[in-house]
């Protein structure tokens, strides 16, 4: 009898990952009876199997034979919905409509490394963004990965050039693990530039897919692997995307699945940030410029507070405001006559220099036979 992780398996090869139908089909019947209908050919709930899948039925145990050898070989372990260990927010992916023809929960998920998926996503942030990214969103991206790392949320990401490898090297910077999610298989390195940061990320983290071992990475199948990264996080952050930016992609999925949906924003005049400010001026992802304002926005109202730590006080944050008029009122270098300031600030002389005597003692002004000059600033101080 075919246990549920193994039907699980067989149907993650007969059907391409994030097919709709799945979703469908799960919702009255078991895996293993909807394979065994699509093995003999029958509908399942009125409606006829897929060619493509029937022509994977003919040969789906020689298929699920030669993906587990393969995966053993490449050091690979499947995780199946059916596990106890499987990361339980990913299933919220089934309530949600296609989007660009993909949509549910994966069957399961080929992992590379020894981590465990559902408690390094208990607590996790995804940060995306441009392949083509400017120095300043790469800088903005490797300190956002290090920062929320530090603070203990784990970085998912998929891998990409630009800021996907730059949030994942500020994680690994700090000695804390990251995820990589990819549109190929998990022991397929692409881009393949990555194959030393992907081996570095499976050591510390994972390295996760969807898709069979071997599995090339093709345009539709990175568009469905975005709802993966929304799906196993609790709030994703794009760091640079152009109007048209595949990241856009995941913020999407992210919006939907009702994670934190959250940008950084870029200068007003570039067009790596263009598809950013949209996002946020439409209200689809709030504005957050640092690690701590991530952590805060995950954290829920009141949990975290990221309001910036005000600097110390000077001296001039605590005069009245009489002598702080006063003060202003005194030049550098040309002095300045107790007449001529009682006149400025609107008071009388013997007012005015009471309030000049005052800071005079306090060395902030000093009186010529000319007048008042200021010798030493007491905002810095």
């Amino acid at each position: 009898m075919t246990s549920p992780r193994q039907a699980y398996l067989a149907l993650s090869l007969l059907a391409e990952p994030g097919d709709p139908r799945l979703v469908e089909l799960l919702a009255g019947a078991e895996p293993a009876e909807v394979i065994a209908a699509v093995v003999t050919g029958r509908a399942i709930g009125g409606v006829a199997p897929p060619q493509s899948w029937l022509e994977r039925a003919e040969r789906l145990e020689a298929l699920v034979a030669s993906t587990l050898v393969k995966a053993k070989a490449a050091g690979l372990r499947w995780l199946s919905r059916a596990d106890s260990d499987w990361p339980r927010p990913l299933d919220d992916l089934d309530h949600l409509e296609p989007l660009n023809g993909a949509t549910g929960a994966p069957m399961g998920l080929w992992l590379r490394g020894k981590g465990n998926l559902a408690r390094l996503t208990e607590s996790s942030v995804a940060i995306v963004g441009a392949r083509d990214a400017t120095t300043y969103g790469a800088e903005i991206a490797a300190d956002l990965g290090a920062d929320v790392s530090d603070a203990g949320l784990t970085v998912v990401s998929g891998a990409a050039y630009g800021i996907d490898s730059c949030a994942h090297r500020g994680a690994l910077a700090m000695a804390k693990p990251t995820i990589a999610v990819l549109a190929g298989g998990a022991d397929v390195d692409y881009p393949r530039a990555h194959t030393a940061l992907l081996a570095r990320i499976a050591e510390e983290g994972l390295v996760v897919s969807e898709q069979a071992p071997g599995q090339t990475p093709l345009k539709s199948r990175f568009l469905s692997r975005n709802r993966l990264i929304a799906g196993l996080t609790q709030g994703t952050v794009v760091v640079e995307a152009a109007r048209r930016s595949g990241s856009l992609n995941t913020l999407n999925w992210a919006d939907q699945i009702g994670r934190v949906t959250m940008a950084i924003p870029g200068p007003v005049t570039s067009q790596a940030s263009v598809g950013v400010h949209e996002a946020m001026r439409t209200g689809k992802a709030m504005l957050v410029t640092s690690g701590a304002d991530i952590v805060e926005a995950l954290g829920g109202l009141g949990a975290v507070d990221s309001t910036p730590v005000r600097g110390r006080e000077s001296t001039y944050d605590g005069m009245s405001v009489g002598e702080r008029g006063a003060l202003d009122a005194v030049p550098w270098g040309t002095p300045r006559t107790t007449e001529d300031i009682a006149a400025e600030l609107r008071v009388s002389a013997q007012s005015a220099l009471k309030q000049l005597v005052r800071l005079e003692l306090l060395g902030f002004i000093v009186r010529l036979p000319t007048g008042w000059t200021l010798v030493r600033r007491a905002d810095l101080v």
